[in-house]
């Protein structure tokens, strides 16, 4: 049973924007903790966004471009990527979980499939 699905990741240049959508279904969206990761070739998977009981938290280098909100209405999270960098390059991936905060990915129960971000310079 497929808990949560991302999209609209894409190529984009560097300075560009990309809004990306991680809807959830059953028991993950009941999760309070939603949260954005990110992987690149050769490198564990590194929290880049959360959101928690109205709280919202950033890796410093994403911290005045990134928004992550969520929309109970719609099932859905947001993680809105303004003036993207080429070091913003990844897969991103969305995840469910209990603890508030940045948490390591083994806090997470549920995690979608991922979404190719690509910034050209």
């Amino acid at each position: 049973q497929v808990q949560l699905v991302e999209s609209g990741g894409g190529l984009v240049q560097a300075g560009g924007s990309l809004r990306l959508s991680c809807e959830a279904s059953g028991r993950a969206f009941s999760r309070p903790a939603m949260a954005w990761f990110r992987r690149t070739p050769g490198k564990e998977r590194e929290f880049v966004a959360g959101w928690s009981s109205g709280l919202s938290y950033y890796r410093d280098s994403v911290k005045g471009r990134f928004t992550i909100s969520r929309d109970n209405a719609k099932n859905t999270v947001y993680l809105q990527m303004n003036s993207l960098k080429p070091e913003d390059t990844a897969v991103y991936y969305c995840a469910a979980g209990d603890k508030s905060g940045m948490r390591p990915p083994r806090d997470y129960d549920y995690w979608g499939q991922g979404t190719q971000v690509t910034v050209s310079s």
